[in-house]
Parts: C-alpha cells; sequence; structure tokens
C-alpha cells in the first residue's frame, strides 16, 4: 500500500480547509481502515519513514498513530504498528458506509435491522428543499447580517454577562426573563396595537418552537386545525408532529378564504393564519376578513395563531395593526384582552439574526397560569445573558433605530428587484405581496402551464434558492399557485440584475 498515495488522494477528495497536518493524516487513515483499504491485519509504516515520505514532522505522524491507538483502530506491537480487526456489529456499518449493501450487512451481523427509519408519525412530514448555503439569493426569510450592528451587540452581551449572579446560570423562570418580557410588551403595545401585559409574554426558542407548543398545549390528537393553503411547511410540521388534523383552507388575495360549510364540516381547534403578510404568497388580510375570522373563531371555541413574523417591515403605508388587538366586529365595544381567541407569535430570527433563537408568545390572559405551569413542568429557560441583553436592545431604542434603517434598506432591495423582474419576466409572471415583509410572490402566467417545483429545483441547482409556491400548498396541488417566493432581504441592489437574469435562464429553459 503507497501510504503517500493514499493520503493524497483523500485530501485531494474528502480533506476540508484549515484541516491541520495531524488531522488530515488521522482522517485520511482511518478513513482507509474503515472502507477496507487498510484491512485488519495491515502493518502501517514506521512513523519516522512515513514523516519521511510525507516531508512532514515525525511528530505529526506520531499523534495520528496515537489518536488511532486510542479509537481502537490500530495497536502497536513486535511486528510494528498493525490495523486491529474489528466486532461483527463495526463491520457490519463499514459495509454499509462502503457502499457493498444492505445483504453483506445482513450476512455479517444478522441482528442489524435492514434500514433505520423514522417513525410513521415522522415519515410524512413536510419537507421543503433548503439550499446548503441559507444566505444565498434568493432565500426567504433571512436578514441583512452584514448590517445588523454587531460591534453594539458584543457590548450588550458582555454587560448582561458582567451583571448576571450565580444563581442566574441556572435553569431560569417557565415564561422567561421578566425584563425581555416587559420590553416585548411595552414595544408591541406601542408599534403593534397588541393588547397584553409582560405576564402574558412566554419566550421561546423562535416561531417553531412557539408553534410546537401552541399544538401540544392547546390542542388533543386529532383535532382538526385550519391551515393557510398554500402556508408555512413549518407550521404543517408542527402540527402533524403533534398528530392534529390539518385542514387546508384557501387562500386569496384578501388572505384566508373560509367558506360558510368549512366552520361546519371541518370545526377547527386551532386556525393558523399570518395576516399581515401571508407566508408565501404576501397577501394581506382584509379587516373585514379579520373581523369575522375573530367572530366566527369565538362562536366556535377555537383559538387563532397569529404569526406576526416579519409584519415590522411595511413599505406601502403605515404598519397594519395585529389581529390580536382588534375588536370582534366593528363598532362593538373594547373587550378585555382575555375575550380575544389569539395565540400571538413573534420573532426576532427576522428582525435581528436568526442565530439568536429567540421567539414569543401573547397568550390569553386566561391561558397564562396554565401555561405556565406546564412550562415549569416541560420546559425550564435558560440563557440569561442573550434575554438580559435583548431586553436592554429593546429598552435603549436600539431595536426601533434598527428596524427604520432595515425598512428603509429592504424597500431599496424590493424597489430594485421589482423593476428587474418587470423588465426581464413580465411576460411570464407576475408580482405579487411585495407591500411588507423580506419577500415577494413571483406568480407565473396560468395559460403557460409552468412545473414551479421542477423550475425551483432547476434554480437551486444553479445556485439561486427560490422555494416553490405550489410546494406550500396543505392537500390539493393547484394552477392557481405555481411560481416562485424570492427574499430580497439579504441581496444588494446591485446584484439583483445578475441573479435575476440566472434565474430568468432557468424558467425560460423550463418553457421550451
Amino acid at each position: 500500500m503507497d501510504h503517500t498515495l493514499l493520503i493524497n488522494r483523500f485530501a485531494a477528495e474528502q480533506g476540508q480547509p484549515g484541516w491541520s497536518r495531524q488531522r488530515l493524516l488521522h482522517e485520511a487513515l482511518r478513513h482507509a481502515i474503515r472502507s477496507g483499504s487498510l484491512p485488519p491485519g495491515s502493518r502501517l509504516l514506521a512513523s519516522r519513514v512515513l514523516a519521511a515520505e510525507l516531508g512532514w514532522a515525525r511528530n505529526t505522524v506520531i499523534y495520528a498513530y496515537e489518536q488511532l491507538a486510542s479509537e481502537g483502530w490500530i495497536s502497536a506491537g513486535r511486528r510494528g504498528t498493525v490495523v486491529n480487526a474489528r466486532p461483527a456489529s463495526v463491520l457490519a456499518g463499514v459495509s454499509r458506509a462502503a457502499g457493498t449493501g444492505a445483504m453483506a450487512a445482513r450476512e455479517i451481523s444478522p441482528s442489524v435491522p435492514e434500514r433505520a427509519a423514522l417513525s410513521r408519525r415522522s415519515a410524512g412530514l413536510a419537507c421543503l428543499p433548503v439550499a446548503a448555503d441559507l444566505a444565498a439569493a434568493f432565500a426567504p426569510g433571512v436578514p441583512a447580517l452584514d448590517a445588523f450592528p454587531l460591534d453594539l451587540w458584543r457590548r450588550l452581551m458582555m454587560r448582561a454577562w458582567r451583571s448576571l449572579a450565580g444563581s442566574q446560570l441556572n435553569y431560569g423562570p417557565p415564561a422567561g426573563e421578566l425584563a425581555l418580557r416587559e420590553a416585548i410588551a411595552a414595544h408591541l403595545r406601542a408599534s403593534r396595537a397588541v393588547r397584553c401585559s409582560a405576564e402574558q409574554v412566554f419566550i421561546t426558542d423562535g416561531t417553531q418552537a412557539s408553534l410546537d407548543l401552541c399544538a401540544r398545549a392547546f390542542a388533543d390528537a386529532g383535532d382538526k386545525v385550519w391551515m393557510e393553503s398554500p402556508g408555512y411547511g413549518g407550521a404543517l410540521t408542527a402540527f402533524r408532529a403533534a398528530q392534529l388534523r390539518p385542514i387546508g383552507i384557501t387562500v386569496d388575495a384578501q388572505g384566508l378564504a373560509p367558506r360558510p360549510q368549512d366552520w361546519l364540516q371541518h370545526r377547527p381547534q386551532l386556525i393558523y393564519v399570518t395576516p399581515s403578510h401571508q407566508y408565501p404568497s404576501g397577501a394581506v388580510m382584509s379587516l373585514e376578513r379579520r373581523l369575522a375570522l375573530l367572530d366566527q373563531a369565538r362562536r366556535c371555541g377555537a383559538l387563532i395563531i397569529e404569526d406576526d413574523y416579519d409584519s415590522e417591515f411595511r413599505y406601502d403605508g403605515p404598519p397594519l395593526a395585529a389581529l390580536q388587538g382588534l375588536s370582534p366586529e366593528v363598532g362593538a365595544p373594547e373587550v378585555s384582552l382575555s375575550d380575544a381567541p389569539v395565540l400571538y407569535l413573534g420573532t426576532f430570527s427576522k428582525t435581528l439574526f436568526p442565530g439568536l433563537r429567540i421567539g414569543f408568545m401573547v397568550v390569553p390572559s386566561a391561558l397564562v397560569r396554565s401555561l405556565h405551569e406546564l412550562l415549569a413542568r416541560s420546559a425550564p429557560r435558560g440563557r440569561a445573558a442573550e434575554q438580559l441583553a435583548l431586553a436592554e436592545f429593546l429598552r435603549e431604542g436600539h431595536f426601533g433605530l434598527h428596524l427604520r434603517r432595515m425598512r428603509r434598506l429592504y424597500q431599496q432591495r424590493r424597489d430594485a428587484l421589482i423593476a428587474v423582474l418587470q423588465h426581464q419576466l413580465s411576460d411570464l409572471a407576475t408580482v405579487q405581496g411585495a407591500s411588507a415583509g423580506m419577500h415577494l410572490a413571483l406568480c407565473f402566467d396560468p395559460a403557460l402551464a409552468l412545473d414551479d417545483q421542477a423550475i425551483s429545483a432547476a434554480a437551486l441547482r444553479a445556485g439561486i434558492v427560490a422555494p416553490a409556491l405550489s410546494q406550500h400548498l396543505c392537500g390539493r396541488r393547484s394552477s392557481a399557485w405555481s411560481g416562485l417566493m424570492l427574499g430580497y432581504a439579504q441581496v444588494p441592489a446591485e446584484q439583483m440584475a445578475a441573479k435575476v437574469a440566472r434565474l430568468a435562464a432557468v424558467i425560460r429553459t423550463e418553457l421550451r
């Protein structure tokens, strides 16, 4: 065995940038042993000889050999350094990794199952294509990370850590740090017309965690939950994982459009909506629809989950008030928050940065105590420093300033994208849902019968992230929803023309 050739080939095919020589040699030899290129009983070159052949320091080779020996792959003896034999269970795994198939694995170890699989409940969950680089154009929901005030955030984090007492390193309050909940409640009352107090705010690990909690806490297995169709795949995943029954309700230009028979035939326990900027179409739910939805939900005892994920960014007029703060019908007297059947969800992943992993829920007053008790039993919180830093970010006005800056930046980028789309693709598609948020919908002309999922897959291969609208349908596929989601928040305006040109080439290729 030519060890030098083996190592050089591994480095070229599987080596990673930044690996040290010690790491590279260790990984190359371990791969050769696991794949069978160095079978049991093979004798490795003496460390001095291998170091001379590679032109590396001998300590580099000694380190790699010692690491392999500690893992049980090799051992040193009178015959030199020799590859160890492995148990049958390990060999079965090696056979599969080397591509020899399930039959070889069964012959070596009959106890190994033919395949590992998720539970039946998990196997049917929604799966949307994801890009290797989630910051690529035009990935929806990705903010302009390079515009985030990172130095300021570092200072706030250091200040928060210096202020922590030892006791705050323990599990935190089930609802989250009070300082952050107070700051969020104050912001929501002022900017989103949400009626709430700090005790109604619950800190979560993001919108997905909030959805999982809603599905577990406020519905039982088999209960029906209404989903916008097309709608957010993450919500569909959460509801199916909780063994709820998703019912797709059509979306039109005014948002969720339930029919009278839907309330009779599919009485919901939960109703999931994105009224301020529908995901993925971008439609804005009309005031009439909002009031009717509140009234009907109250009549049938359902809870509305209002996902207000990116409504802070509105460009054509002032921000719309949240559904949560509306009265049940026009002209009705003010109602208490406990009378509004709304679970309001928000996140800082879109307004600040996804890695923060902090979201929140605002629940009706009547549900506060029971939800608090549930979380105390099942989900103790932590990460006090991040929560305290974020509370200060809100209290000192940095959050409001950042939102204003991003609103101007995103509007500039949105305008650039719309102009390029109209120039390059106006004969094939129209732009919808661009009045707010961080993405718009490019809807194909139904007469063209374009396959948006095939186009989305081809665009991904070309380095463009553009999820298909039809991929978000809950239920039957419809030609009325054929198009692409295009996120623009992270794409500089000067790059729009080149990115859209690449996407347009993919679409016109499909058209031919």
